[in-house]
């Protein structure tokens, strides 16, 4: 398997310099795209004999360098991106060739490109401790860059940490003057075409990648680089003045141009960009938001037309945690959504809150953030004050990841902005603003020490903002997600790193970010529980308050934290030993995974438990298309499951709840694989009743009179004690415990036993409870993750009438929180089947949203109302459940498809004050697949005699349905819903109809959603489809179209997802896609079998190939190998000038593991073009080409034997008279026909004999003595003549000829075209 270079932490070697203040100076043309630039970094010399200073450059063109005021002349940059490329016809074969000359630039940390030689009479001078210099707190934070190699002291200088070191020598300023031509990488401009109609802005991209920050302006590009900044950034006053022609030098009102007119004035292509805005918006005022604090705005007085903006940041920053937005942003102060009383209550430590928009969307932009005054405000109280002066966010488009943090901004995509009549998007985008407003705090202003600790910062900003969300949306929700997230990262932390060892591949695929994401912050809430149970009232919050206070006073060097300080400082004031759990959930991989048996002694009076861990090796999976690259990459870089655990030790609380009500808690201590506790008992034995009114039903069942003021049982308020009268249990269809249940019941000693109740383990129990226990929790148990066991326990049941009771009867009482109620509608799904079940968990779904959402005793819908978040997240969850019902053969029943078409049909939302577009959306989602899931017209089904007879209805029901969803398709062309999701839903839906048969595929409907100017969302989907649908194997124009969008669309949110795309289509090409692996089975299971030594192989092949990921590569290299149409279209992709190096290198890789190398070159040569020759008087002929081109090489034309030499003549020349030969030309072929003699020239010996063998090109003339002699005499030698018969019988056509005589050395100028080209010797 080819190699890729293993992710590298950075390497520090003796610090030489290091950088304490960085001055910058941008000024950018937005039209044009280029900028002018001047930056002063203030170096610290830590050694006399410093005489190099490396830093990190691109795409830049070096004007003038200076040193303490020196010129710097020897210089030495080459521009990395001129690199990207080879010069010769190239392909993907030659990957490596094209990667060995960016090696540098795909470091981490790439190698620097701008070496600065200082001058030789430069010296370094000592520091006088006593000045200025010396005492001012700006030396003392000085920071540094990093080298990827030792140098010698004094032969290169190496940017290092420093910040424990104290200024020895005096600082000195380098000023690099710097242009760039045009703007490849670092900043992204939207909206600058005259095609796209967006507003045009331009802003920095993430910068958080190494080799990012330098794409703009000098510097060292390391995180660890911190440094105070001064950063000014001219730009046009207005949009109007950034698309206007540049205006020019004047002189009294007069260009320097003809009549005024300068002749390299902007072409008249701007002309139509101009007249698609109005002039409202060319005179929108261009606002720039940057890093720091806004010092001053002044006015260019050279060029009225610009403005230049200043920003000075005082905390340290490294170049990557920089960030700017230029465009006509509309500002809206967030600060007025805090309250009186928390504004009063932080006084003047109340942070400004600002938000920038692009025009007409403040209120989306109101909407979106409205929590994040609070969010700030609960931040400054819990963890310490914010580490900068304000905080922004700016929203911009195209942007890639969503959010990109820098200091004192966060630029963020418009996608999360949301109008407030959007319900769906609120918990999911108030998540991630109020992460990035918690990354100010971790993540910029203390960083990770090495990659490994990236955990912590991660795993803190997210318990920060998880512990707000809390706050902000319940204890229900954060436990109900908790809950989720948990079971969610013990399904992926299967044959994986450690989250310590995970820090160090942070960047090499999303998924270990998300993997991280996940479960670094169940990790410290974990811990913060433990916290709490041993009488730390604040737990985790104090000792992350004390990180981010060391961080402001100094004590976190250069303010990067690492695993160790963390643990130290976590046991320092939690008062515990923390080895243990460090060494299990941060540096150990995996989780717990438990069996717990248990039962009661009577004669003890004792709850017997037998706890047994269970951690097995990883099971083998099969490959999937989605995970395939993740899975290549990890392979490559030898990533593997850290070492198994045997055991997970640590404190575990059981609660048990008896018979009285009461929960008693009790703690034992996890040492080993098994373990076996003895509980204590505490109450006399006396049976709960489920509620007073199921108590008061069987009462009266029995013919007693039931008193409720008797209080002769215990009776415990309860949950789901809905739908209890007889009217109900016979309308609703609802089922009771049986007699046999009910005593079973009354002997038992107690109702529920909960393992871990305080959340305190990431693991999976499997316990040996009784049904009727789970029932108790669900009911009794005011812990919504104990509701959701008792949930997840019921859905794991076989279908049964009781059970689908306990579903309905939590689906239908709104106490619940919302969450177990929609997972109790997913439930009612298994319960919906025909036979003895009568599809009853069919007839409860829709029992239910009837009586939620539709008129009294009709299926027909009120009209929406969404004001209740709760109800619509079950109005939504309802046809989803329904939409999955299946009878014996796989089909929905026409019940259910009815139902959905129904609902989509009579949708009313004229009153709503919500949109209606996701629900929508789900009711076209659940349709389509309810479709699909019905077989072929006219194919046999077993058992199936009346499918045909229904022919008929069903084609006139499809086509309803059909109708139904384009009439919505149509419907959001013109009024676009919520990111076009009606549009991209009824897409899908096509797909899925297409791939069920059920209509006919028609890519063309597909293929003009990805067109240019498209929605990026709804342009990805139409490719996903596609895909899906197998276009991109069928069609090589598909896959053409697509590897060109992949590689040239300027968005890099597009190009991003798009690869995404690519890397799934090529997981299907190497493991095989879904469809081919059905089609198998079918034909395995329709047809007999014969097996053969070479089928046994193939079947070894395919075997491998889809649970190895050596096994997938071999595949995908005998499916791409001939493949011509992905070998250039990926070729083209990765020499676009659009791409960053990050991206030409995922695109490198792909190929290092697809395609063999081949050190070779292909040359085409054009084919030859025949000549033609006109002469042109003055003894000049004129040859050029004609379009006729010979494809066969012209055969040798062979004269025939020329006759016997002539004697000699009867006057010999003398060995040295010079040979004659005329040339003619018009004054000579007039003078010949006057009689007189030729023009002649002086030349070198006689020509060669047709007998010498040399190749003879062009026809000779006479010779000119004997011309003249004969002119005079009129009669000519035989000698002369022989000469002229010999003359003759050379060709006049240009072909090989044999003559002889020595190497004729005449050298005649010969015209072509338009040049004049020289022949040689021998021609």
């Amino acid at each position: 398997m080819t190699s890729i270079p293993e992710l590298q932490s950075p390497q520090l070697s003796s610090p030489t310099f290091s950088v304490s203040h960085q001055k910058l100076e941008l000024d950018i043309d937005l039209l044009t795209r280029r900028l002018k630039g001047r930056t002063e970094i203030l170096i610290n010399p830590h050694s006399k004999d410093l005489k190099t200073v490396r830093l990190n450059c691109r795409q830049s063109d070096i004007r003038r360098v200076t040193a303490g005021n020196k010129h710097c002349p020897n210089v030495v940059y080459e521009e990395p991106y001129s690199k990207a490329t080879l010069r010769w016809d190239a392909g993907v074969h030659q990957h490596h060739l094209l990667r060995r000359k960016i090696e540098g630039q795909l470091k981490n940390p790439p190698e620097e490109e701008l070496v600065i030689n200082l001058p030789k009479s430069f010296k370094i001078e000592d520091l006088d401790p006593f000045s200025i210099v010396a005492s001012t707190p700006l030396g003392a934070r000085s920071s540094v860059g990093l080298n990827s190699k030792e140098d010698h002291l004094g032969e290169a200088g190496s940017a290092r940490t420093a910040l424990e070191q104290d200024l020895r020598y005096k600082p000195f300023p380098i000023v690099i003057d710097f242009e760039i031509s045009q703007i490849r990488d670092g900043i992204q401009f939207v909206g600058w075409e005259s095609e796209d109609l967006r507003y045009p802005h331009a802003y920095t991209k993430s910068f958080s990648a190494p080799g990012r920050a330098c794409c703009l302006f000098p510097c060292i590009d390391s995180l660890a680089a911190r440094c105070t900044w001064e950063i000014s950034i001219k730009c046009s006053k207005t949009i109007g003045d950034a698309l206007s022609p540049p205006r020019l030098n004047m002189v009294n009102g007069t260009g320097s141009g003809v009549n005024g007119v300068h002749k390299d004035i902007v072409s008249s292509t701007l002309d139509p960009f101009q007249s698609n805005m109005s002039a409202e918006d060319q005179a929108l005022e261009l606002a720039v938001i940057c890093t720091g604090d806004l010092t001053d705005e002044v006015d260019d007085h050279a060029v009225p037309t610009k403005k230049t903006s200043i920003f000075s940041c005082t905390s340290p920053l490294s170049a990557q945690q920089l960030g700017f937005a230029i465009g006509p942003f509309e500002h809206v102060d967030l600060a007025e959504f805090r309250d009186g009383a928390e504004d009063d209550k932080l006084g003047q430590n109340a942070v400004p809150l600002h938000g920038f928009c692009l025009p007409g969307r403040t209120e989306d932009l109101r909407n979106t953030c409205l929590p994040m005054a609070k969010a700030i405000d609960f931040f400054t109280l819990e963890y310490g004050s914010y580490p900068f002066s304000n905080y922004k966010l700016c929203f911009v488009d195209d942007i890639n990841p969503e959010i990109i943090h820098t200091g004192f901004l966060s630029i963020c995509s418009s996608n999360l902005l949301f109008p407030a009549d959007i319900i769906e998007p609120l918990e999911r985008t108030s998540r991630q603003l109020i992460h990035a407003l918690a990354s100010q705090w971790m993540g910029v202003s203390v960083i990770p020490k090495e990659p490994t600790d990236t955990w912590v910062v991660v795993g803190i900003a997210f318990f920060m903002t998880d512990a707000f969300l809390r706050k902000l949306f319940g204890k229900n929700d954060y436990g109900f997600r908790q809950k989720q997230t948990m079971d969610r990262v013990v399904d992926l932390d299967v044959g994986r790193p450690s989250i310590y060892d995970t820090g160090a591949v942070f960047a090499l695929d999303p998924f270990e970010a998300k993997f991280l994401e996940l479960k670094a912050p169940l990790v410290l809430s974990i811990l913060d529980r433990r916290f709490t149970k041993t009488g730390s009232a604040s737990g985790l919050s104090r000792t992350i308050s004390r990180v981010f206070m060391n961080a402001t006073v100094g004590d976190l060097v250069n303010g990067a934290i690492s695993t160790a300080y963390f643990a130290k400082t976590c046991e320092r004031l939690g008062h515990a030993k923390l080895e243990s759990f460090f060494a299990q959930w941060v540096y150990g991989a995996g989780c717990p995974r438990f069996r717990v048996a248990q039962k009661f002694n009577k004669k003890k009076n004792v709850v017997e438990m037998l706890i047994t861990q269970i951690q097995a090796e990883p099971p083998e999976r099969d490959l999937e298309s989605h995970t395939f690259m993740r899975d290549v990459k990890e392979e490559v870089h030898n990533i593997y499951a850290g070492p198994l655990q045997p055991v997970f030790t640590g404190p575990m609380t059981i609660c048990i709840h008896e018979a009285d009500g009461s929960p008693y808690e009790h703690l034992i201590e996890i040492k080993e694989a098994v373990t076996k506790v003895d509980i204590n008992y505490n109450t006399k034995y006396k049976r709960l009743k489920r509620s007073k009114r199921q108590k008061e039903r069987i009462v009266t069942a029995g013919g007693v009179d039931y008193n409720p003021d008797a209080n002769d049982d215990v009776l415990l308020y309860c949950l789901g004690d809905v739908l209890q009268s007889e009217e109900e249990i016979q309308q609703w269809r609802l089922a009771d415990w049986t007699k046999e249940a009910e005593e079973q019941m009354s002997q038992e000693s107690y109702e529920w036993i909960r393992m871990d109740s305080n959340f305190e383990w990431i693991c999976r129990i499997q316990m040996t409870m009784a049904g009727y226990m789970y029932l108790s929790q669900l009911q009794q148990d005011k812990d919504v993750v104990a509701q959701y066991e008792s949930v997840q326990f019921m859905a794991a049941q076989n279908h049964h009438p009781l059970v689908s009771t306990i579903m309905l009867r939590t689906l239908m009482d709104p106490r619940y929180f919302h969450g177990i109620r929609t997972a109790a509608a997913a439930a009612l799904v298994k319960h919906a089947k025909e036979g003895d079940m009568d599809w009853l968990g069919l007839f409860h779904l829709e029992k239910a949203f009837q009586h939620f959402f539709c008129y009294n005793d009709s299926p027909m819908p009120r009209p929406n109302e969404f004001s209740d978040r709760a109800a619509y997240f079950i109005q939504c969850e309802i046809p989803k459940a329904i939409a999955k019902v299946r009878d014996a053969y796989g089909r929905s029943p026409i019940r259910a498809r009815t139902f959905l078409l129904d609902k989509l049909k009579f949708n009313d939302n004229s009153d709503n004050e919500f949109s209606d577009c996701h629900y929508l959306a789900t009711l076209i989602e659940g349709l389509s697949e309810a479709m699909a899931s019905k077989p072929l017209l006219g194919r046999d089904t077993d058992n199936d005699f009346t499918f045909a007879e229904n022919d008929g209805d069903d084609i006139r029901f499809q086509n309803a349905c059909l109708e139904e969803i384009d009439r919505y398709r149509r419907a959001d062309e013109w009024f676009p819903s919520f990111h076009n999701i009606l549009s991209c839903t009824a897409l899908n839906s096509t797909r899925v109809l297409s791939l069920a048969g059920i209509i006919s595929p028609n890519p063309s409907h597909l293929i003009q959603y990805t067109r240019d100017g498209t929605a990026d969302d709804l342009r990805l989907n139409a490719f996903s489809n596609l895909f899906e649908m197998g276009l991109f194997n069928k069609s090589h124009a598909v896959l053409r179209w697509f590897l060109y969008a992949m590689g040239t669309d300027p968005s890099p949110y597009f190009r991003n997802q798009a690869f995404h795309l690519f890397g799934k289509f090529l997981g299907t090409l190497a493991i095989g896609s879904t469809a081919d692996k059905e089609a198998e089975q079918q034909q395995q299971q329709d047809s007999l079998i014969i097996e053969q030594e070479s089928s046994t192989d193939a079947r070894k092949a395919d075997l491998a190939r889809r649970t190895t990921v050596a096994g997938a590569l071999a595949a995908l290299r005998e499916q791409v190998k001939d493949n011509d149409t992905l070998k250039q279209g990926l070729w083209t992709a990765i020499t676009s000038p659009a791409l960053s190096f990050a991206e030409i290198k995922q695109l490198l890789d792909l190929c290092a593991q697809m395609y063999k190398e081949e050190s070779s070159m292909l040359l085409k040569l054009r084919y030859p073009r025949y000549w033609q020759c006109k002469k042109i008087g003055k003894g000049k002929l004129l040859f050029t080409h004609t379009q006729k081109v010979r494809t066969k090489p012209l055969p040798k034309r062979l004269l025939p034997p020329p006759p016997p030499p002539p004697p000699p003549p009867t006057l010999p020349h003398p060995p040295s008279q010079p040979l004659h030969l005329s040339i003619p030309s018009p004054m000579a072929e007039k003078a010949d026909r006057g009689g007189a003699a030729a023009t002649s020239i002086s030349a070198m010996p006689p020509p060669p004999t047709p007998q010498s063998g040399r190749k003879l090109l062009f026809k000779p003339p006479k010779k000119p003595g004997l011309a003249a002699s004969e002119a005079s005499s009129g009669s000519g030698s035989g000698s002369g003549a022989k000469d002229d018969a010999a003359a003759a019988a050379v060709p006049a056509t240009p072909v090989e000829t044999q003559v002889q005589g020595e190497k004729p050395k005449l050298k005649i100028k010969l015209k072509v075209g338009s040049a004049v080209a020289r022949l040689g010797e021998g021609r």
